[in-house]
């Protein structure tokens, strides 16, 4: 059921939240269903907010001050994937099913099509993570293919799907 909980707030990434960010890297739940490894730094979530980059958009789920999710929008630099871009996202297990994730990628989706114009975003997940596929699917996102092998999860090469959400640009009139 989603939250109707006003106390969530989704703001910026900013140095405020790294020591959260890494508690929340750090739960051997989130790592397992992501691409991060585990026991990173702070430091390592310090050098990911340095480049001040409007290409980038890091967000976090508050609650309380606390970090329950975050959420990563990248435009793509290269001229000819411009229109494109690419997210990657976690929200702290007790919070999961809760509509964090639903408020993080609506709000990111806003963005990329509000500011950044994007026509194309998209993503990877673990083929076995039917929570984060039901959420995308809910948000207009199709599969595209399915990487085999793809990643190294408890010691066992697993797949993961590309996923994507193509946007219908607005037409001038």
């Amino acid at each position: 059921m989603p939250t109707t909980d006003p106390t969530i707030t989704i703001q910026r990434f900013s140095e405020a939240h790294i020591d959260s960010i890494t508690a929340l890297y750090n739960d051997p739940a989130i790592t397992r269903q992501v691409l991060q490894m585990p026991f990173q730094s702070t430091e390592v979530w310090r050098k990911r907010l340095a480049p001040d980059n409007e290409r980038v958009v890091r967000l976090v789920a508050l609650h309380q001050g606390v970090v329950i999710g975050n959420i990563g929008l990248e435009q793509f630099s290269r001229i000819r994937r411009s229109h494109a871009g690419s997210i990657g996202m976690g929200v702290a297990v007790e919070w999961q099913g809760k509509g964090v994730g639903s408020k993080l990628l609506a709000t990111a989706l806003d963005v990329a099509d509000n500011w950044m114009n994007l026509r194309r975003v998209e993503l990877s997940v673990y083929a076995d993570n039917e929570a984060a596929i039901a959420l995308y699917r809910k948000f207009g996102f199709e599969d595209e293919g399915l990487f085999r092998d793809y990643a190294v999860r408890d010691g066992v090469l697993v797949d993961t799907l590309s996923m994507a959400r193509l946007r219908t640009l607005p037409k001038a009139g």
